[in-house]
C-alpha cells in the first residue's frame, strides 16, 4: 500500500471521529431552541436525507450497481436497530439538558462496555484481558462522572440518561453487526428515516414544538455530518484498516468532544472530572489496543473501488 493509500483510510477514520465529536457540544447549543425528542428526530432525519443524496449520486455514477441489499432475514435486526435508535438519542438529548457537554462526551464511552458485555452474553463473543481492563476502567470513570454530590454520593440524573443511551446503543450495535455485510449506505438511510420518523411521532404525541427554522436546519445539517457522514467514513476506513485499527483512531472522538465542550461552554474541569478523564484515557487505550484471537471472515464488495475482498 502506497503512502497516499495508507493515509487516506487513516484520514477517514479520524474525520469520522471528529464529525461525531461535534454532536454533543453543538446539540447542547441547539437544545436551547429545540426540545430533546424533536432534536433526536432532526438529527436522524438529517442523516437519512443527506445519505439519500449521496446514495443517488453513487447510483448514477456506477449505473445502478450497488452492494448487497437487506432481505427479510435481516428484518428482526433491522426493526431492533431502528427501535433502539429511537430511544438512544432521546435519552442522550435529555441527558444533555441536565449534564455538561464535556461529561456527556466522556460518558458516551460507556457504549463500549454495553456493546462488549451484550456481545459476550448473547453472542458468546470472547473478551480479552485488555478489554476486561477497559470495561472496568470505563465503568469506574463513568461512575465518577455520574456523581453529582460527593458528600452525599448522589447521582446526576443527566448522567443516568446518557448511560441509558449508551446501553441502547450497545444493544443497537449488536443488531447492526448482523447487517455488517450489507450495503452500509442503505443501513444508514434506514436508520436515519426509521429512527427519525419514530422520534418525530413521539415528539408530536408529547406536544413538542420548535419554531426557530434556523435551529431546525442546523439540527438536520448536524445529523447529516455527525450521524450520517461519520458512519459512512468509519465504514470506508474500516475496509482498508480493519476493525481494530479503525477503532483505535476513532477512540479520539470523545476527547475531541471534551475539548470542544470546554472551549465552547468555557467549562472549568473539576478535580473529579480530571480524575475520570485520566482513567477514561487509560481505559480507551486498552479498548483500542485489544487483540482478537479469533478470526472473522467477511466478504465486502466495495462499490467505490469496484472490487470484492475478503477480510480475515
Amino acid at each position: 500500500m502506497t503512502k497516499n493509500k495508507q493515509f487516506k483510510p487513516i484520514f477517514f477514520a479520524i474525520l469520522a471521529a471528529a464529525l461525531y465529536a461535534i454532536s454533543s457540544p453543538v446539540s447542547k447549543l441547539l437544545l436551547r431552541e429545540v426540545p430533546p425528542t424533536l432534536m433526536a428526530s432532526f438529527l436522524y432525519l438529517g442523516a437519512g436525507l443527506g445519505m439519500s443524496i449521496i446514495d443517488l449520486i453513487r447510483y448514477k455514477k456506477y449505473k445502478g450497481k450497488t452492494e448487497a441489499k437487506l432481505t427479510k432475514q435481516e428484518l428482526p435486526y433491522t426493526i431492533g436497530m431502528v427501535a433502539l435508535d429511537v430511544a438512544a438519542p432521546i435519552f442522550l438529548m435529555i441527558g444533555l439538558t441536565m449534564a455538561s457537554a464535556a461529561n456527556v462526551s466522556l460518558l458516551n464511552n460507556f457504549e463500549i462496555v454495553a456493546t462488549s458485555l451484550i456481545a459476550l452474553i448473547i453472542f458468546k463473543e470472547p473478551i480479552g484481558k485488555r478489554l476486561w481492563g477497559a470495561i472496568l476502567l470505563i465503568t469506574i470513570s463513568s461512575i465518577i462522572l455520574s456523581i453529582e454530590d460527593v458528600s452525599s454520593f448522589s447521582f446526576s440524573f443527566g448522567s443516568v440518561f446518557v448511560l441509558l443511551a449508551s446501553i441502547c446503543w450497545g444493544l443497537e450495535n449488536n443488531c447492526t453487526r448482523k447487517l455488517s455485510v450489507k450495503d452500509p449506505l442503505q443501513v444508514v438511510i434506514i436508520k436515519g428515516f426509521g429512527s427519525g420518523i419514530g422520534s418525530l411521532i413521539i415528539a408530536l404525541i408529547l406536544g413538542e414544538k420548535a419554531n426557530n427554522i434556523s435551529f431546525i436546519i442546523a439540527a438536520l445539517i448536524l445529523g447529516f455530518f455527525s450521524y450520517g457522514l461519520s458512519i459512512f467514513f468509519y465504514i470506508y476506513a474500516q475496509r482498508d484498516l480493519g476493525a481494530a485499527k479503525t477503532s483505535a483512531y476513532y477512540a479520539v472522538s470523545p476527547f475531541i468532544g471534551v475539548g470542544l465542550s470546554l472551549i465552547i461552554f468555557r467549562e472549568i474541569p473539576t478535580p473529579l472530572f480530571i480524575i475520570a478523564l485520566s482513567i477514561m484515557i487509560i481505559g480507551m487505550y486498552f479498548a483500542s489496543t485489544e487483540e482478537h484471537n479469533h478470526k472473522h471472515h467477511h466478504t465486502i464488495c466495495n462499490i467505490f473501488k469496484k472490487k470484492c475482498q475478503e477480510i480475515v
